[in-house]
């Protein structure tokens, strides 16, 4: 059986959906289906570490989203003809999609969150607001990596919920695992050296993701708890990133924020590891990484009671209404003050992971995939 799988969403294995893809890719059997990756160029080489015996049909040497969607649109049925593909795989179905009607093998798509489709996003335009819903539909199975993304799909892009399964994602417990905390007052990590205690937020600077708010807590934080404690968020500029920063310039502790900018993927579980505790005011994230790197590398979590956050933390985390940062405030104070608390939630969040892998995720993919595909 030969299955096609679709990188062009992947974001060269940087973003969440490639640490997604990297993972799956890492537990691909070398015997049995024969699977075959496609496109941009320029990821010719990104995956050959992780998949060194896929081959990789380098397509649409014009980056860029409309020449994304061209492809897809006008080529896409033609090339899957054209290398014989029994099924495709889209591992990143709410980015990347083809739209045509006719499909040209069954199609698998795996969709991560619906912020696009939601206000607070303003990534997507009105026409594929409503071309994407119909392509989800067309597909012949679909993979959520949360209950609540089975049900933003069946509630925003009308699909059969007998078409949709959830597999929840994994953590790397090879990489996010707690660390020894020795004396020293800064983690160096180069190029930067972050002063310790401090307070973690990983996360692309994104209207959704909060970040504004998360400033005005930490100033309430400050104000309360006359702590040391400083206000890392780590994550590349996104839309509305100018605003994040003009908001922590105008703090009275603006001193104590600091932007890293993007950080490598290599290093998060270091950054993770030396913070005191981490923060996630999302308001929308389709499934909780975030939380699980933080509960398995040690560190208490407090976050939004939003979308799927609570499902991916369950008793493990303390909740605050993400549009108070009064409420932000107080579970702030409440982890950094009240050590059994501490203790209780990095203990709860250590054993909340557990509950997740990477290699049950696979093996469940893997299998929805040949299921569709019609193998065995």
């Amino acid at each position: 059986m030969k299955i096609g799988i679709d990188t062009f969403a992947c974001d060269g294995g940087s973003s969440g959906v490639g640490v997604y893809m990297m993972q799956l890719l890492k537990r691909i059997p070398p015997s049995g289906s024969l699977y075959e990756l496609f496109g941009w160029e320029i990821d010719r080489f990104t995956y050959s570490e992780m998949a060194p015996n896929l081959e990789f049909i380098a397509q649409c040497f014009v980056n860029g989203r409309t020449a994304n969607v061209l492809w897809h649109l006008c080529k896409y049925p033609t090339f899957a003809k054209s290398r014989g593909y029994e099924a495709c795989f889209f591992p990143a179905a709410h980015k990347q999609l083809p739209y045509n009607a006719n499909l040209p093998c069954p199609a698998i798509g795996v969709v991560h969150d619906m912020a696009a489709w939601c206000s607070v996003s303003p990534h997507l335009g009105s026409l594929v607001r409503r071309t994407v819903p119909h392509a989800l539909r067309r597909l012949d199975r679909i993979i959520a990596v949360s209950g609540w993304v089975k049900q933003e799909l069946i509630a925003r892009a009308g699909v059969k919920e007998s078409l949709i399964e959830v597999v929840p994602n994994g953590i790397d417990l090879a990489a996010f695992h707690p660390r020894p905390r020795n004396e020293e007052s800064v983690v160096l990590i180069q190029p930067f050296s972050f002063r310790r205690p401090y307070i973690l937020y990983a996360s692309r600077i994104d209207p959704f993701k909060n970040h504004r708010t998360l400033i005005r807590a930490f100033g309430i934080f400050k104000e309360r708890t006359k702590y040391p404690h400083r206000l890392v968020l780590a994550g590349g500029n996104g839309h509305g990133a100018k605003k994040v920063k003009k908001a922590a310039s105008a703090s009275a502790y603006r001193n104590d924020i600091f932007f890293p900018g993007h950080f490598p993927s290599r290093h998060l579980p270091e950054l993770y590891s030396g913070a005191d505790i981490v923060v996630i005011p999302s308001l929308y994230e389709g499934f909780g990484m975030g939380v699980l790197e933080a509960m398995a590398s040690g560190v208490p979590v407090a976050c939004a009671r939003a979308a799927s956050l609570p499902e991916t933390a369950e008793h493990a985390a303390l909740y605050f209404d993400p549009h108070n940062a009064e409420d932000m405030a107080d579970r702030m104070v409440t982890l950094t003050t009240n050590r059994e608390m501490y203790r209780e939630c990095r203990a709860q969040g250590l054993k909340r992971v557990e509950a997740f892998s990477w290699d049950a995720c696979a093996e469940q993919t893997l299998a929805i995939i040949q299921e569709t595909g019609g193998g065995k």
